[in-house]
């Protein structure tokens, strides 16, 4: 009997479903006609062993017991899926082949192998294990997918990997919210003062990002437009913008704009009814390919500024229109490519979109669509284990769906279609003018070809220059002085968060780590960027004001009394790629933990000497006002 573990009973039934018939359906499995059989975890069955579990002593909170750190490592069933653990336990004995159906990941791959490690089979059972990966749960994909099996044991350093980040995880969570925690309610703290590896410097980002702007004093700068004209008298056809030279850098801030008001009015009055020499006139022709299908972190941002959709809710729905629905594919994928086979599905995934959109956007786009064009979408050798979120070939009556998961699907539909329409063209042109000694720069397009652009229903708009050449003389008629304010950088929304954690490597300066965060995920992963958020908001270290995230005084305390490195996602940059080096076979697991545990017992002694202050009297649901920036009158 070969036996397929889901991570999910709707995968699980996904496989079930193209397996021979007539299906016999049993309490937390389905068995097939042929004797095979599907069954399902429920997420994780088993989690890590509490403290306590180790040593009833450790269910005390107490510094002196710090740092935990487990000798031989313990999984316990999860209490509320224990039955399901039960089921599981009975059929792996009964199977001749296991096959892990496992969600195409990291977790996904460690949260069934850690199954059957833990109902311990004969050694050939594990040693002959299968592996399947599937993205969608359409019929004709779980059959391709059941067809071209892989041996599960490939997948030893993957698993490796996740199991080596799930137990650092635990031993940095659990040792340093302890230690800060008892500190802080030394110091007057009422709660938990939770710290991770990830929602430490998420938080960090929101706190800082809350302090720079109610620190933030505006200042003015100044900008200088020519009007020019093609003859002296003749109409004003259009502006170009002076480009101070190196002689103003002592007049600049560090952004390059001007800080001296008198410099900015001695290029207006120097202009005035002056020649314009054309130094350089360039025309390129531009094209800007369609942008790539979703991957669920940029779904999450798109979503979240056109529907104003939190993290969660985006993520939420992608798994009904995956699980329930079938309508989509694997929605935790962190990748925007598609293997280069599917390319064979797209006559009917576009057909599907077209019959289940009916009159709506974008479904008028089908017909315009060109099924023979290949967007650099199609890449194999830019997906791993899962690739990007497309619509399925499934049709169904969408009407049925909810609002939130009618606009989701509408929006991964757009972005599906608009690999098979061409890239919008333009011509870009720039003049660069002298006047007067200075130099000057006027920028044009005109649209050739809009492409894709019409399905996010935009028009790019164009602006024109008149006809010269380089070499010719125009005229100046006068210039004109622009004076504007440095503006405070904008507080967090769901997608600018969201954009910061996957972007991560800009907010790092050591070019190093820069470098590591800019290759790997960033902050999180894409199926827990989300839980983070919500999370930090649970624990009362931020909140929602209608779209803005902000923080509040416990999370703003809580940042300034923790080390700094624990608030950076430095850390994460140096875990994420040892664990990557892990997955690949170039590290063993212990070359990232000795280190780690050093690491970790150097916070924990720090944690026990630090001095918290600005703590009394606050805790978990202590709420933050949003204080004005400093600002000054114009004069």
């Amino acid at each position: 009997m070969k036996l397929y573990i889901a991570e999910k009973p709707s995968l699980g039934r996904a496989i079930a479903a193209v397996l021979p018939k007539p299906h016999k359906k049993h309490d937390g499995y389905i068995e097939a006609a042929n004797g095979d059989c599907v069954s399902w975890c429920i997420g994780h069955l088993l989690e890590q062993a509490d403290p306590e579990s180790y040593d009833p002593a450790l269910k005390k909170w107490q510094l002196s017991t710090l740092p935990i750190i487990p000798d031989e490592w313990q999984l316990k069933p999860k209490p509320k899926t224990r039955k399901q653990l039960s089921v599981l336990r009975q059929l792996v004995k009964k199977a001749s082949q296991l096959v892990n159906a496992g969600d195409p990941d990291r977790e996904g791959q460690l949260l069934v192998d850690e199954v059957i490690s833990y109902l311990k089979p004969p050694a050939n059972k594990i040693k002959n294990a299968q592996r399947i990966l599937i993205n969608d749960l359409t019929p004709a994909a779980v059959k391709k997918a059941l067809a071209n099996p892989r041996a599960n044991r490939d997948f030893i350093p993957l698993a490796t990997s996740a199991l080596a980040r799930s137990r650092a995880d635990w031993l940095y969570g659990i040792n340093l919210t302890r230690a800060f925690t008892l500190k802080g309610q030394q110091a007057g703290y009422k709660g938990v003062l939770s710290v991770g590896r990830v929602q430490t410097p998420v938080l960090g980002l929101v706190v800082r990002r809350d302090e720079e702007i109610a620190n933030f004093s505006p200042k003015d700068f100044y900008e200088v437009l020519a009007h020019i004209q093609p003859t002296e008298g003749g109409p004003v056809s259009f502006t170009a913008k002076w480009v101070p030279s190196d002689a103003c850098l002592p007049h600049q801030d560090e952004e390059g704009r001007v800080i001296n008001r008198k410099l900015a009015e001695h290029v207006v009055q120097s202009i005035l009814q002056q020649p314009a020499i054309v130094l350089i006139l360039e025309e390129k022709q531009k094209r800007e390919a369609p942008p790539l299908p979703f991957n669920l972190s940029q779904l999450q941002i798109t979503a979240n500024k056109v529907f104003g959709l939190s993290a969660q809710q985006v993520l939420d729905t992608c798994q009904g229109l995956y699980e329930k629905h079938n309508l989509i594919t694997y929605p935790r994928s962190d990748s925007r490519h598609l293997p280069t086979e599917q390319w064979g599905d797209r006559h009917q995934v576009l057909s599907a979109i077209g019959r289940n959109l009916g009159n709506e956007h974008p479904a008028a786009f089908v017909a315009k669509a060109n099924p023979e064009l290949k967007s650099k979408a199609w890449n194999s050798a830019k997906v791993d284990a899962h690739h990007a979120i497309i619509p399925t070939g499934k049709v169904s009556d969408i009407s049925r769906l909810s609002n939130i998961e009618q606009k989701v699907y509408r929006l991964i539909a757009q972005y599906y279609l608009m690999q098979f329409f061409p890239a919008y063209r333009y011509l870009a042109q720039t003049a660069e003018f002298e006047i007067k000694g200075g130099k000057f720069i006027a920028k044009a397009r005109q649209n050739q070809d809009l492409g894709w652009k019409p399905l996010l229903k935009q028009e790019p708009e164009e602006q024109y220059l008149p006809s010269f050449k380089q070499g010719d003389t125009l005229w100046c008629s006068h210039g004109e002085l622009l004076v504007k304010e440095t503006q405070p950088p904008k507080h967090f929304t769901d997608a600018s968060l969201l954009a910061a954690m996957t972007g991560i490597s800009r907010f790092v300066k050591d070019t190093k780590i820069r470098k590591i965060l800019k290759e790997t995920d960033g902050l999180g992963t894409e199926a827990t960027r989300a839980g983070i958020i919500e999370l930090l908001i649970k624990r009362g270290f931020i909140r929602r004001q209608n779209k803005l995230v902000l923080s509040t005084d416990s999370g703003k305390a809580l940042i300034r009394n923790l080390p700094e490195p624990t608030t950076l996602p430095d850390r994460t940059a140096q875990w994420e790629s040892q664990l990557d080096a892990i997955s690949q076979k170039a590290k063993r697991y212990n070359d990232f933990m000795l280190p780690m545990l050093e690491d970790l017992k150097a916070l924990v002694d720090q944690a026990k000497a630090a001095q918290m202050r600005g703590l009394s009297g606050l805790n978990s649901q202590t709420t933050f006002k949003k204080p004005a920036a400093k600002r000054r009158r114009k004069k």
